[in-house]
């Protein structure tokens, strides 16, 4: 039935401007003026530049500004740490220091200004880092790391000397890492590990420890990337860079905010298009976190929903825990693509099978049960009385001699099956040892991944540090969550970059013929009018109902006859925001008696209620279909954004909205659909025919479009409800709510 009502959307819904990419008429990457010149209808960029940090991670020459060798202080500790990094990487060194001859017994250069030669990399030290970035910049400097805090997370003051460093910086070319930040990139990275390699960015130094800490697992780590501030390098330059670099595994990062979130999602996307996994912690799910992460970083964390869905759009895997961020960058850094997706779950218990089988496929795992030649190929080895069809358990026994690797092998060889998981409670030597040893030897057989949970919680035991922590090819687990956690991203990235194509690719550059009719409608600084608003959907090829605007009883009448009876009749003014709980709507007119009285009654209402009307709205009455909403807003890292959801009254109070970040495609639009927990009622419930699916896709593809043409001058935009109509129907909007920035 035709309804009325409006809904606020869950997303946020502030009408500022989107920070994020600025302007038509000024495009900006990483801060600095984009170079391809390939720009999306909205002028934001669809390109960015993968910066050359070569010399930044393997530097020829380096300075230390602020060098120290006093016993005591804090800039000696972190002096030999750089003397010792640059002797490893085969850098000259140059200490800084106005009063000191030596440091550490090498000779120490006064001031920037007497530095033998233009570096490559200078550390600064010292408390006031702005002279010091101001003389390196003069003297031609590649990079600059600040160490110092008291930046944009204290306050105003600290933002406005962040702005200063960074225009220094700006105007100079070179390219500066901090200020707030640390020296993990100079730490000591193992170079005896062999394979794919995991590349870490991070927003907290100290967060970054446990990812680090894989060395000491036999997982390679090849870069660490401390960004702090983001005065001027930011996460997503090291994005790019890390997903260029050929020895790359997965990259993993922490994320306490975006100083750009176009600019992230370009790297994201070059990430996609290469194939490598991003694994990602971002702080802000909640408005605690998101606090904190401010007076950290000083940067927005964004609103939670638009950030979750924008990191999903570009398969960036977003974990929740270090411990996930861990296991899950090690497993895609080094697991090879799957040959399949059925997982099965192998015990020497029933109670562990049946356990771990539930958890698998509420995280969303498919366990396929094996087939009865397979089941029967097992109980060669396994008592008949065992469960065999997945969960797979083997009763104990058989893992003590020759029918545990065979067992192992049968299951791998199975072509449904592409993981195996064993977990493994707790240690039972000597039966727990050969089982170790025949799945690790399987492992070394087979393309299929093999994981193992050792659930011990104290992990001295030989069969885990020795057996389990010597492979490369077993992925190994303390945890079944983080198992389970990691299989699952492992089989969602490689579902993701499967013929992946960029949706920057297909981006809009030009605007359609629809754009010169909606800048008629825009009213800067003002609501629409429920009818103007529905002009601005009609632009834009979004079916509205037939309807008329009338200033008169006799010619409320008149339209009723030409609309067609029965009829819905709305006051239509540009203030009206929720007619249906001030009375204004009418709904199921079946006469021209009842469409004088619906008339007379709504401009009464109206005037009483000191609401100015331009006319009452006769309206087609549009029947059974699904109510879903569809709307547009801004977030301030990301700009214009489209949800869609299911509608109606209730909308507040579902809260089942799904967002897209544009720009997208309709495979993506499909994917929010699907997101949404009420997506069966699409499918027809209750003996409720299925709703036009495709027209729904449209009408999200069309509101994308208005997003991007009129991103900076329509603040928000509310289709509510959008009546999804049965299949091969279409779709009609029966309210809209438009308001233009100012």
């Amino acid at each position: 039935m035709l309804g009325s009502t409006h809904g606020t959307l869950t997303t946020d819904s502030r009408r500022t401007r989107a920070i994020a990419c600025g302007e038509r008429s000024g495009p900006v990457v990483h801060g600095r003026p984009a170079q391809t010149g390939d720009l999306d209808v909205s002028g934001r960029p669809l390109h960015a530049d993968v910066p050359d940090l070569d010399r930044f991670f393997h530097p020829q020459s380096v300075a230390v500004i602020g060098a120290s060798d006093a016993e005591g202080r804090p800039h000696t500790g972190v002096t030999r740490q750089l003397a010792d990094w640059a002797g490893r990487v085969g850098a000259r060194l140059y200490p800084v220091h106005p009063s000191r001859p030596s440091v550490f017994g090498m000779p120490c250069c006064p001031s920037v200004a007497g530095l033998p030669e233009q570096v490559d990399l200078a550390v600064v030290l010292v408390g006031d880092p702005l002279p010091v970035v101001e003389e390196l910049a003069e003297a031609k400097a590649r990079f600059a790391v600040v160490f110092a805090s008291g930046f944009a997370e204290t306050g105003p003051e600290g933002e406005a000397a962040q702005r200063r460093l960074a225009a220094a910086v700006e105007r100079s070319g070179m390219r500066l890492l901090g200020p707030n930040t640390n020296l993990n990139a100079f730490e000591h990275f193992r170079d005896d590990l062999q394979g794919p390699a995991i590349a870490l960015i991070t927003q907290s130094g100290h967060q970054g420890r446990p990812v680090f800490a894989l060395q000491e697992l036999g997982i390679r780590l090849s870069h660490w990337a401390p960004t702090g501030n983001e005065a001027d390098l930011e996460s997503a330059d090291f994005l790019s860079y890390f997903a260029e670099q050929p020895g790359t595994g997965a990259i993993a990062c922490y994320l306490e905010g975006l100083k750009d979130g176009r600019s992230f999602l370009l790297a994201a996307d070059r990430a996609a298009r290469r194939g490598v996994p991003v694994v990602a912690v971002k702080v802000g799910r909640t408005e605690t976190g998101a606090r904190t992460a401010a007076s950290h970083t000083g940067k927005l964390t964004g609103a939670d929903a638009v950030v979750d869905a924008a990191l999903r759009q570009y398969g960036v895997i977003r974990v929740d825990g270090l411990d996930e961020l861990q296991d899950t960058a090690a497993l895609l850094a080094r697991a090879r693509p799957p040959r399949a997706d059925g997982v099965v779950v192998y015990s020497i218990s029933g109670g562990t099978g049946a356990h771990v089988a539930d958890l698998a496929t509420e995280a969303g795992l498919r366990l396929p049960v094996l087939s009865e030649a397979k089941q029967a190929e097992l109980h060669q080895w396994i008592p008949e009385y065992l469960s065999v069809a997945n969960p797979v358990d083997n009763g104990g026994h058989p893992v003590g001699d020759r029918r545990g690797r065979k067992i192992i092998d049968a299951i791998l060889d199975d072509p449904e099956v592409g993981v195996l998981v064993c977990p493994v409670t707790g240690p039972f030597p000597p039966l727990s040892d050969r089982l170790v040893r025949d799945l690790v030897d399987a492992a070394e057989q087979t393309d299929k991944l093999v994981c193992v949970v050792w659930g011990s919680p104290v992990g001295t035991e030989p069969a885990y540090r020795e057996v389990l922590l010597g492979s490369s090819r077993v992925a190994t687990f303390r945890t079944v969550g983080n198992c389970l956690t990691a299989v699952r991203a492992h089989l969602a990235h490689h579902r993701f970059t499967t013929g992946y194509r960029s949706p920057f690719d297909d981006a809009p550059r030009t605007p359609s013929p629809s754009y010169r009719k909606a800048q008629a409608l825009m009213r800067p600084g003002e609501q629409l009018s429920e009818h103007a608003a529905k002009q601005l959907l009609r632009a834009y090829g979004i079916r509205v109902p037939r309807e008329q605007l009338v200033t008169s009883a006799a010619a409320a009448v008149r339209a009723a006859g030409l609309v067609g009876y029965p009829v819905v009749m709305k006051a239509s003014g540009a203030r009206i925001a929720h007619k249906t709980e001030l009375g204004l709507v009418k709904i199921g007119l079946t006469s021209a008696s009842q469409v004088r009285d619906a008339y007379r009654e709504l401009t009464d209402i109206a005037r009483y209620e000191d609401v100015p009307l331009d006319g009452v709205l006769v309206c087609q009455m549009v029947e059974h279909g699904v109510e879903m909403v569809v709307g547009i807003t801004h977030d301030d890292l990301f700009g214009p954004t489209v949800t869609v959801g299911l509608g109606g009254v209730l909308v507040e109070v579902l809260r089942d909205t799904a967002v897209g970040v544009p720009p997208f495609g309709e495979e993506q639009a499909r994917d929010m659909l699907a997101g949404l927990r009420g997506r069966a009622l699409l499918d027809g419930v209750r003996g409720r025919p299925p709703a036009d699916l495709d027209a729904l896709v449209e009408v999200v593809l069309r509101a994308q479009r208005m997003a991007l043409e009129l991103g900076d001058q329509l603040a928000e935009l509310d289709i509510n409800p959008l009546m999804v109509l049965p299949q091969g129907q279409g779709a009609v909007a029966l309210d809209a709510l438009a308001v233009c920035s100012r």
